[in-house]
């Protein structure tokens, strides 16, 4: 058992599979820029970063270019897209326990933050958050560190050991690091072990059974 206060989640890959609507809005996007569109599988490595590094990155786009594809990937997402997602199977009966227990679970994703909170409303999972943090529309606040201090912030800058962060991409462990927080690593989701492994994450579970082992013993 990992004793903590605040257990900090990311949202896609982690609480929900996202993948059906973060990739068809991604491939709306590029056919609406005349974008060349591969196989659904190849777009899976845009859940987690962000979507401008995405754009970057995985399609070769000009920083402004990329900027372009978000707000076209957003026209898609905010009406469609949003709920083209499933809870994985044991999250909400591990945040009731939790809470039970006296944790405090907390969100922090990259995701803008009132995207989430209606993905967590429509989910009814908004009641076991002490907190939820995002990214903001505007893109300034959208890197994993920078969503993680924006969270601390808001809940009064508890100490690193009293935190913990679960999430199943490097951007996750990574961003944590910056604050002196470990993470759980969970390969339920859409990063690897070695992904993992190398970002430093302090435990690494194959699914919710075993990620509820190891929060509450």
């Amino acid at each position: 058992m990992v004793s903590r206060d605040y257990i900090l989640f990311d949202l896609d890959g982690t609480l929900t599979d996202p993948a059906l609507g973060i990739t068809n809005s991604v491939m709306y996007a590029l056919r609406k820029l005349g974008a060349p569109v591969g196989p659904r599988e190849s777009y899976y490595r845009f859940i987690g970063p962000p979507l401008v590094n995405s754009f970057m990155d995985y399609c070769g786009f000009t920083e402004a270019k990329a900027r372009e594809a978000l707000t076209a990937y957003r026209e898609y997402f905010r009406d469609k897209g949003i709920f083209e997602n499933t809870v994985y199977d044991g999250i909400p009966e591990l945040l009731r326990i939790l809470v039970e227990r006296g944790l405090r679970p907390v969100l922090a994703t990259s995701k803008p933050e009132v995207f989430a909170k209606q993905i967590l409303e429509h989910f009814g999972l908004t009641a076991y958050f002490t907190f939820i943090g995002g990214a903001d529309l505007a893109e300034t606040r959208v890197t994993k560190d920078a969503v993680i201090a924006y969270v601390l912030d808001n809940l009064g800058n508890p100490p690193p050991d009293r935190c913990l962060m679960v999430g199943d991409r490097e951007y996750d462990v990574r961003g944590a690091a910056v604050h002196g927080i470990d993470t759980v690593g969970v390969l339920y989701g859409y990063g690897t072990e070695d992904e993992l492994k190398a970002a430093g994450a302090v435990a690494i579970v194959k699914d919710v059974a075993s990620l509820r082992q190891i929060l509450l013993g």
